[in-house]
Protein backbone atom coordinates (compact mmCIF):
# COMPACT_ATOMS: atom_id res chain seq x y z
CA UNK A 1 0.00 0.00 0.00
CA UNK A 2 1.41 3.44 -0.93
CA UNK A 3 1.22 6.69 1.06
CA UNK A 4 -1.84 8.89 0.65
CA UNK A 5 -1.72 12.59 -0.30
CA UNK A 6 -4.99 14.51 0.00
CA UNK A 7 -5.37 17.90 -1.71
CA UNK A 8 -8.04 19.88 0.11
CA UNK A 9 -10.05 22.83 -1.21
CA UNK A 10 -13.52 22.76 0.34
CA UNK A 11 -16.04 25.11 1.87
CA UNK A 12 -17.48 22.35 4.03
CA UNK A 13 -20.62 20.25 3.92
CA UNK A 14 -23.29 21.08 1.30
CA UNK A 15 -26.24 22.33 3.29
CA UNK A 16 -28.66 21.21 0.54
CA UNK A 17 -27.62 17.56 1.01
CA UNK A 18 -28.37 17.56 4.72
CA UNK A 19 -27.38 14.48 6.67
CA UNK A 20 -26.09 12.71 3.56
CA UNK A 21 -23.19 15.17 3.33
CA UNK A 22 -22.42 14.60 7.01
CA UNK A 23 -22.43 10.86 6.37
CA UNK A 24 -19.86 11.34 3.60
CA UNK A 25 -17.56 13.19 5.96
CA UNK A 26 -18.00 10.55 8.64
CA UNK A 27 -16.96 7.82 6.23
CA UNK A 28 -13.84 9.75 5.25
CA UNK A 29 -12.90 10.27 8.92
CA UNK A 30 -13.38 6.57 9.60
CA UNK A 31 -11.08 5.62 6.73
CA UNK A 32 -8.45 8.16 7.81
CA UNK A 33 -8.44 6.56 11.23
CA UNK A 34 -8.27 3.00 9.88
CA UNK A 35 -5.31 3.97 7.67
CA UNK A 36 -3.49 5.75 10.52
CA UNK A 37 -0.23 3.95 11.32
CA UNK A 38 -0.61 1.75 8.23
CA UNK A 39 0.27 4.25 5.48
CA UNK A 40 1.65 7.78 5.79
CA UNK A 41 -1.12 10.34 5.21
CA UNK A 42 -0.31 13.86 4.03
CA UNK A 43 -2.78 16.72 3.61
CA UNK A 44 -2.18 19.69 1.33
CA UNK A 45 -4.49 22.63 2.02
CA UNK A 46 -4.77 24.30 -1.38
CA UNK A 47 -7.62 26.68 -0.65
CA UNK A 48 -10.37 27.11 1.93
CA UNK A 49 -10.94 24.17 4.24
CA UNK A 50 -13.85 24.82 6.58
CA UNK A 51 -16.31 23.05 8.82
CA UNK A 52 -16.22 19.27 8.66
CA UNK A 53 -13.58 19.42 5.91
CA UNK A 54 -10.86 20.31 8.44
CA UNK A 55 -11.09 17.03 10.32
CA UNK A 56 -9.82 14.74 7.59
CA UNK A 57 -6.52 16.69 7.42
CA UNK A 58 -6.43 16.80 11.21
CA UNK A 59 -6.54 12.99 11.28
CA UNK A 60 -3.62 12.73 8.86
CA UNK A 61 0.07 12.70 9.77
CA UNK A 62 1.26 15.97 8.23
CA UNK A 63 -0.45 19.13 7.00
CA UNK A 64 1.02 21.50 4.40
CA UNK A 65 -0.38 25.02 3.94
CA UNK A 66 0.36 27.72 1.36
CA UNK A 67 0.73 31.32 2.52
CA UNK A 68 -2.03 33.62 1.31
CA UNK A 69 -4.06 30.74 -0.16
CA UNK A 70 -4.75 28.16 2.53
CA UNK A 71 -7.44 28.65 5.18
CA UNK A 72 -8.51 26.23 7.90
CA UNK A 73 -11.22 26.84 10.48
CA UNK A 74 -14.17 25.01 11.99
CA UNK A 75 -16.28 28.18 11.88
CA UNK A 76 -15.49 31.05 9.51
CA UNK A 77 -15.19 34.77 10.32
CA UNK A 78 -18.89 35.48 9.70
CA UNK A 79 -20.03 32.74 12.06
CA UNK A 80 -17.50 33.83 14.68
CA UNK A 81 -18.82 37.39 14.52
CA UNK A 82 -22.44 36.26 14.75
CA UNK A 83 -21.75 33.94 17.68
CA UNK A 84 -19.24 35.93 19.75
CA UNK A 85 -19.14 39.45 18.30
CA UNK A 86 -15.44 39.08 17.46
CA UNK A 87 -14.24 40.56 14.18
CA UNK A 88 -11.38 38.63 12.60
CA UNK A 89 -10.13 38.16 9.06
CA UNK A 90 -10.00 34.76 7.39
CA UNK A 91 -6.20 34.97 7.23
CA UNK A 92 -5.83 35.81 10.92
CA UNK A 93 -8.34 33.17 11.96
CA UNK A 94 -7.10 30.26 9.87
CA UNK A 95 -4.21 31.25 7.62
CA UNK A 96 -0.97 29.33 7.14
CA UNK A 97 1.09 31.34 9.63
CA UNK A 98 -1.64 31.20 12.28
CA UNK A 99 -1.65 27.42 12.17
CA UNK A 100 2.12 27.12 11.79
CA UNK A 101 3.01 29.35 14.74
CA UNK A 102 0.07 29.50 17.14
CA UNK A 103 -2.21 26.46 16.89
CA UNK A 104 0.36 23.94 15.66
CA UNK A 105 -2.18 22.49 13.22
CA UNK A 106 0.12 23.03 10.20
CA UNK A 107 3.44 21.18 10.07
CA UNK A 108 4.80 22.94 6.97
CA UNK A 109 4.18 26.21 5.15
CA UNK A 110 5.21 27.27 1.66
CA UNK A 111 5.13 30.54 -0.26
CA UNK A 112 3.72 28.97 -3.43
CA UNK A 113 1.91 25.81 -4.44
CA UNK A 114 4.95 24.71 -6.47
CA UNK A 115 7.18 25.01 -3.41
CA UNK A 116 4.58 23.17 -1.36
CA UNK A 117 4.56 20.14 -3.65
CA UNK A 118 8.36 20.10 -3.76
CA UNK A 119 8.36 19.89 0.03
CA UNK A 120 5.77 17.08 -0.07
CA UNK A 121 8.06 15.09 -2.39
CA UNK A 122 11.01 15.76 -0.08
CA UNK A 123 9.06 14.50 2.92
CA UNK A 124 8.03 11.36 1.03
CA UNK A 125 11.71 10.63 0.29
CA UNK A 126 12.21 9.93 4.01
CA UNK A 127 9.14 7.71 4.48
CA UNK A 128 8.39 4.05 3.75
CA UNK A 129 5.33 3.23 1.67
CA UNK A 130 3.64 1.57 4.65
CA UNK A 131 4.24 0.16 8.11
CA UNK A 132 5.46 -3.19 6.76
CA UNK A 133 8.47 -1.60 5.05
CA UNK A 134 11.66 0.03 6.26
CA UNK A 135 12.39 3.68 5.38
CA UNK A 136 14.28 4.10 2.08
CA UNK A 137 18.07 3.76 2.33
CA UNK A 138 20.07 6.29 0.30
CA UNK A 139 23.81 6.13 -0.25
CA UNK A 140 24.80 9.72 0.50
CA UNK A 141 28.57 9.38 0.14
CA UNK A 142 29.09 10.96 3.56
CA UNK A 143 31.51 8.69 5.50
CA UNK A 144 30.24 7.54 8.87
CA UNK A 145 33.70 8.12 10.36
CA UNK A 146 33.60 11.83 9.54
CA UNK A 147 34.51 13.93 12.58
CA UNK A 148 33.42 17.53 13.07
CA UNK A 149 35.82 19.71 15.02
CA UNK A 150 33.03 22.29 15.32
CA UNK A 151 31.27 20.05 17.82
CA UNK A 152 33.93 20.92 20.38
CA UNK A 153 32.84 24.55 20.41
CA UNK A 154 29.12 24.70 19.63
CA UNK A 155 27.86 23.80 23.13
CA UNK A 156 29.11 26.34 25.70
CA UNK A 157 30.51 25.01 28.96
CA UNK A 158 28.56 27.77 30.73
CA UNK A 159 25.20 26.04 31.40
CA UNK A 160 23.33 29.36 31.22
CA UNK A 161 24.55 30.28 27.75
CA UNK A 162 22.27 29.39 24.79
CA UNK A 163 23.24 27.91 21.42
CA UNK A 164 21.45 26.60 18.34
CA UNK A 165 21.02 22.82 18.60
CA UNK A 166 20.39 22.69 14.83
CA UNK A 167 24.10 23.36 14.37
CA UNK A 168 24.80 20.16 16.32
CA UNK A 169 22.26 18.26 14.22
CA UNK A 170 23.75 19.45 10.93
CA UNK A 171 27.21 18.34 12.06
CA UNK A 172 25.97 14.83 12.85
CA UNK A 173 23.67 13.97 9.91
CA UNK A 174 24.53 13.06 6.33
CA UNK A 175 25.53 16.06 4.20
CA UNK A 176 24.21 18.37 6.93
CA UNK A 177 20.69 17.84 5.55
CA UNK A 178 17.93 18.13 8.15
CA UNK A 179 14.26 18.22 7.16
CA UNK A 180 12.59 20.00 10.05
CA UNK A 181 8.96 19.37 11.00
CA UNK A 182 6.82 21.99 12.82
CA UNK A 183 9.62 24.52 12.37
CA UNK A 184 7.67 27.55 13.59
CA UNK A 185 5.69 25.93 16.43
CA UNK A 186 6.97 25.22 19.97
CA UNK A 187 10.49 26.20 18.99
CA UNK A 188 11.94 25.09 22.31
CA UNK A 189 12.03 21.58 20.85
CA UNK A 190 13.25 20.58 17.39
CA UNK A 191 11.96 17.55 15.48
CA UNK A 192 12.57 16.34 11.96
CA UNK A 193 14.04 13.76 9.60
CA UNK A 194 17.62 13.17 8.49
CA UNK A 195 19.93 10.36 7.44
CA UNK A 196 22.92 8.92 9.25
CA UNK A 197 24.97 6.47 7.22
CA UNK A 198 22.20 6.50 4.62
CA UNK A 199 19.55 5.36 7.09
CA UNK A 200 16.56 7.57 7.91
CA UNK A 201 16.27 8.72 11.52
CA UNK A 202 13.82 10.90 13.40
CA UNK A 203 15.55 13.52 15.52
CA UNK A 204 14.14 15.07 18.69
CA UNK A 205 16.27 17.77 20.33
CA UNK A 206 15.88 20.46 22.98
CA UNK A 207 16.53 23.98 21.66
CA UNK A 208 18.33 26.17 24.25
CA UNK A 209 17.72 29.27 22.10
CA UNK A 210 14.04 29.23 23.09
CA UNK A 211 12.77 29.06 26.69
CA UNK A 212 16.24 27.68 27.56
CA UNK A 213 15.12 24.36 26.06
CA UNK A 214 12.48 23.76 28.75
CA UNK A 215 9.63 21.40 27.96
CA UNK A 216 6.18 22.97 27.98
CA UNK A 217 2.66 22.06 26.87
CA UNK A 218 3.16 22.74 23.16
CA UNK A 219 6.61 21.17 22.90
CA UNK A 220 5.39 18.01 24.66
CA UNK A 221 2.51 17.71 22.18
CA UNK A 222 4.79 18.38 19.22
CA UNK A 223 7.40 15.83 20.27
CA UNK A 224 4.90 13.15 21.27
CA UNK A 225 3.13 13.25 17.93
CA UNK A 226 6.43 13.02 16.05
CA UNK A 227 7.74 10.16 18.22
CA UNK A 228 4.58 8.15 17.62
CA UNK A 229 4.75 8.74 13.87
CA UNK A 230 8.35 7.47 13.74
CA UNK A 231 7.38 4.42 15.75
CA UNK A 232 4.49 3.68 13.36
CA UNK A 233 6.78 3.61 10.34
CA UNK A 234 9.94 1.94 11.64
CA UNK A 235 12.04 5.11 11.84
CA UNK A 236 14.71 4.99 14.59
CA UNK A 237 14.72 7.86 17.08
CA UNK A 238 17.81 9.93 17.92
CA UNK A 239 17.28 12.20 20.93
CA UNK A 240 19.64 15.08 21.76
CA UNK A 241 19.21 16.26 25.33
CA UNK A 242 19.85 19.66 26.88
CA UNK A 243 16.87 20.28 29.13
CA UNK A 244 16.73 22.20 32.43
CA UNK A 245 13.24 20.97 33.29
CA UNK A 246 9.57 21.59 32.61
CA UNK A 247 8.59 25.24 32.19
CA UNK A 248 7.30 26.59 35.54
CA UNK A 249 4.33 28.91 35.99
CA UNK A 250 0.59 29.05 36.60
CA UNK A 251 -0.20 29.12 32.87
CA UNK A 252 1.54 25.80 32.40
CA UNK A 253 0.05 24.17 35.50
CA UNK A 254 -3.48 25.40 34.78
CA UNK A 255 -3.07 24.36 31.15
CA UNK A 256 -2.28 20.79 32.16
CA UNK A 257 1.48 20.47 31.79
CA UNK A 258 1.26 17.29 33.90
CA UNK A 259 -1.08 15.69 31.38
CA UNK A 260 0.79 17.00 28.34
CA UNK A 261 4.22 16.09 29.71
CA UNK A 262 2.93 12.57 30.33
CA UNK A 263 2.38 12.26 26.57
CA UNK A 264 6.13 12.29 26.01
CA UNK A 265 6.72 9.71 28.71
CA UNK A 266 4.05 7.52 27.12
CA UNK A 267 5.24 8.02 23.53
CA UNK A 268 8.86 7.12 24.24
CA UNK A 269 7.91 4.20 26.48
CA UNK A 270 5.51 2.88 23.84
CA UNK A 271 7.98 3.17 20.95
CA UNK A 272 9.67 -0.08 19.92
CA UNK A 273 11.98 1.32 17.22
CA UNK A 274 15.70 1.74 17.99
CA UNK A 275 16.11 4.63 20.45
CA UNK A 276 19.48 6.34 20.79
CA UNK A 277 19.98 9.20 23.25
CA UNK A 278 22.85 11.67 23.44
CA UNK A 279 23.04 13.98 26.49
CA UNK A 280 24.78 17.17 25.37
CA UNK A 281 24.57 19.30 28.49
CA UNK A 282 21.74 19.72 31.03
CA UNK A 283 19.49 16.79 31.89
CA UNK A 284 17.49 17.65 34.98
CA UNK A 285 14.63 16.00 36.82
CA UNK A 286 11.51 14.67 35.16
CA UNK A 287 12.42 16.39 31.90
CA UNK A 288 15.58 14.25 31.75
CA UNK A 289 13.39 11.17 31.98
CA UNK A 290 10.97 12.52 29.36
CA UNK A 291 13.81 12.92 26.83
CA UNK A 292 14.18 9.17 26.32
CA UNK A 293 16.29 8.18 29.30
CA UNK A 294 17.46 4.63 29.90
CA UNK A 295 14.39 4.06 32.09
CA UNK A 296 12.03 4.94 29.23
CA UNK A 297 13.60 2.31 27.01
CA UNK A 298 16.58 3.96 25.34
CA UNK A 299 18.69 1.24 23.73
CA UNK A 300 21.91 3.25 23.97
CA UNK A 301 22.65 6.40 25.98
CA UNK A 302 25.74 8.45 25.18
CA UNK A 303 26.86 11.56 27.07
CA UNK A 304 29.27 14.33 26.23
CA UNK A 305 31.76 15.34 28.96
CA UNK A 306 29.70 18.54 29.35
CA UNK A 307 26.63 16.54 30.45
CA UNK A 308 25.02 17.44 33.78
CA UNK A 309 22.60 14.74 34.94
CA UNK A 310 20.84 15.62 38.18
CA UNK A 311 17.49 15.93 39.92
CA UNK A 312 17.66 19.71 39.65
CA UNK A 313 20.01 22.66 39.16
CA UNK A 314 22.90 23.04 41.57
CA UNK A 315 21.68 26.28 43.16
CA UNK A 316 18.27 24.88 44.04
CA UNK A 317 19.68 21.56 45.21
CA UNK A 318 22.22 23.16 47.54
CA UNK A 319 19.58 25.50 49.03
CA UNK A 320 17.40 22.50 49.86
CA UNK A 321 20.00 19.96 50.97
CA UNK A 322 22.33 22.27 52.90
CA UNK A 323 19.95 24.98 54.14
CA UNK A 324 20.86 24.53 57.81
CA UNK A 325 24.60 24.46 57.12
CA UNK A 326 24.38 27.68 55.10
CA UNK A 327 22.21 29.48 57.68
CA UNK A 328 24.50 28.40 60.54
CA UNK A 329 27.75 29.39 58.85
CA UNK A 330 29.75 32.45 59.90
CA UNK A 331 29.85 33.52 56.26
CA UNK A 332 26.68 32.09 54.60
CA UNK A 333 27.54 33.33 51.11
CA UNK A 334 31.02 31.84 51.19
CA UNK A 335 29.66 28.56 52.57
CA UNK A 336 27.02 28.48 49.82
CA UNK A 337 29.71 28.90 47.13
CA UNK A 338 31.84 26.18 48.71
CA UNK A 339 28.91 23.75 48.81
CA UNK A 340 27.91 24.67 45.26
CA UNK A 341 31.37 23.84 43.97
CA UNK A 342 31.44 20.57 45.93
CA UNK A 343 28.00 19.63 44.57
CA UNK A 344 29.04 20.41 41.01
CA UNK A 345 32.20 18.35 41.35
CA UNK A 346 30.26 15.40 42.74
CA UNK A 347 27.11 15.40 40.62
CA UNK A 348 27.52 17.75 37.66
CA UNK A 349 29.25 15.32 35.35
CA UNK A 350 28.11 12.23 33.46
CA UNK A 351 30.40 9.79 35.25
CA UNK A 352 28.12 9.12 38.22
CA UNK A 353 25.33 8.17 35.81
CA UNK A 354 27.75 6.04 33.77
CA UNK A 355 28.97 4.32 36.92
CA UNK A 356 25.39 3.33 37.76
CA UNK A 357 24.54 2.14 34.25
CA UNK A 358 22.26 4.99 33.14
CA UNK A 359 24.83 6.14 30.56
CA UNK A 360 26.56 3.59 28.35
CA UNK A 361 29.52 5.71 27.34
CA UNK A 362 30.92 9.20 27.78
CA UNK A 363 32.13 10.17 24.32
CA UNK A 364 34.25 12.76 22.57
CA UNK A 365 31.71 15.09 20.88
CA UNK A 366 33.57 14.68 17.57
CA UNK A 367 32.69 10.97 17.58
CA UNK A 368 28.94 11.53 17.99
CA UNK A 369 28.07 10.75 14.37
CA UNK A 370 30.15 7.57 14.37
CA UNK A 371 28.75 6.36 17.70
CA UNK A 372 25.14 6.92 16.60
CA UNK A 373 25.82 5.24 13.24
CA UNK A 374 27.38 2.18 14.87
CA UNK A 375 24.46 1.93 17.31
CA UNK A 376 22.02 2.08 14.39
CA UNK A 377 23.87 -0.80 12.74
CA UNK A 378 23.55 -2.87 15.90
CA UNK A 379 19.89 -2.12 16.58
CA UNK A 380 18.53 -1.78 13.05
CA UNK A 381 17.04 -5.28 13.17
CA UNK A 382 15.55 -4.72 16.61
CA UNK A 383 12.11 -6.28 17.01
CA UNK A 384 10.22 -5.93 20.26
CA UNK A 385 7.04 -7.79 21.12
CA UNK A 386 4.79 -6.21 23.72
CA UNK A 387 2.10 -7.84 25.83
CA UNK A 388 -1.15 -8.25 23.94
CA UNK A 389 -3.77 -5.59 24.58
CA UNK A 390 -6.35 -3.73 22.56
CA UNK A 391 -4.55 -0.40 23.06
CA UNK A 392 -3.17 1.75 25.84
CA UNK A 393 -4.90 4.83 27.22
CA UNK A 394 -2.78 7.67 25.80
CA UNK A 395 -2.99 10.78 28.08
CA UNK A 396 -4.69 13.10 25.60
Amino acid sequence: MPPFVGINDSGGARIQEGIDSLSGYGQIFFRNTQASGVIPQIAVIAGPCAGGAVYSPALMDFIFMVEGISRMFVTGPQVVKAATGEEVSAEELGGAMTHATRSGVAHFTARTEEECFREVRKLLSFLPSNNAEDPPFVETGDPLERQEERLLGIVPTNPNKPYDVKEVIRCIVDQGEFFEVHKSFARNIVVGFARIGGHVVGIVANQPYHLAGCLDIDSADKASRFIRFCDCFNIPLVTLVDVPGFLPGTNQEFGGIIRHGAKMLYAYSEATVPKITVILRKAYGGAYLAMCSRDLGADVVFAWPTAEIAVMGAEGAVEIIFRREIEGALDPERERERLLEAYRQEFYNPYQAAKRGYVDQVIDPRLTRLKIGRALEVFWSKREERKGKKHGNFPV
